[in-house]
């Protein structure tokens, strides 16, 4: 028992540290899930730039919309590129192996990206915002949040082309220091911050639909409870009256 207890508190240990080492790049996002404004637009740059090769099969576009506060009206004429009926999820409509021959591999769906991503939010952020052009990739295109990456920047043209400043880390290998900003793109810096939190805010609400109402009611909650402390003292108090 004594060595499991041990065992344990080392694994502990090291997933902490792994954890802390693994999110010490990340850029924090200041995604919000009670910003609606921000998770529409997320929503409306997820399906005119990632939508046309990843698929959010755990998200039906009916429930985005009440989500969101957008009519059927609205999701059906802007967002809605490939047919699919208001209440069906949202697939893309090209097929596994046309993206394959295209990029090289298989664009995986985004549902859970920032469940299964360590900093959630923030690692999608980062990574919009780590491309690079580098010559010996197939696409012409790297990213320094996940090296080696298939596809190429689909925001290229709003944030514009970037260039990686290499340097060494303790072990003589190259790493990404920084970037610069080698063709400008549509927006500005500050703008394409603002449209990359957009969409790590809507993928982050993805993810998991029922945080929104969770948190609506969370108040109520702990309202409840505590009105219930307060009961339960008034009847100890009665009961216990005599007692004392």
């Amino acid at each position: 028992m004594k060595k499991f207890l041990i065992s344990l508190l080392l694994a502990l240990c090291s997933f902490s540290v792994f954890a802390a080492t693994e999110g010490a790049a990340l850029q924090v996002s200041g995604a919000d899930l009670n910003d609606k404004g921000s998770l529409q637009r997320g929503a409306k740059y997820f399906v005119n730039y990632c939508l046309s090769c990843h698929s959010m099969k755990y998200m039906r576009y009916s429930r985005m919309a009440e989500d969101l506060g957008l009519q059927e009206e609205e999701v059906q004429r802007w967002m809605n590129f490939t047919g699919a009926k208001f209440g069906e999820p949202m697939v893309v409509a090209a097929k596994s192996e046309d993206i394959n021959k295209w990029v090289g591999a298989v664009a995986p769906d985004l549902s859970l990206t920032a469940r299964v991503k360590h900093g959630g939010a923030d690692w999608i952020y980062t990574y919009l915002k780590s491309f690079y052009v580098d010559g010996k990739r197939p696409l012409g295109w790297n990213n320094s949040v996940f090296p080696n990456a298939s596809m190429p920047n689909p925001l290229w043209e709003l944030q514009g082309v970037q260039v990686a400043e290499m340097g060494k880390d303790a072990h003589g290998a190259n790493v990404v220091e920084g970037f610069q900003l080698a063709s400008p793109g549509k927006l500005s810096a500050e703008e394409f911050d603002a449209v990359a939190r957009d969409i790590a805010n809507f993928m982050e609400y993805a993810a998991e639909p029922a945080a929104l109402k969770r948190q609506a009611i969370g108040a109520y909650v702990v309202l409840f409870l505590a009105f219930l402390t307060f009961v339960a003292w008034l009847l100890k108090s009665e009961y216990w009256r005599d007692v004392h």
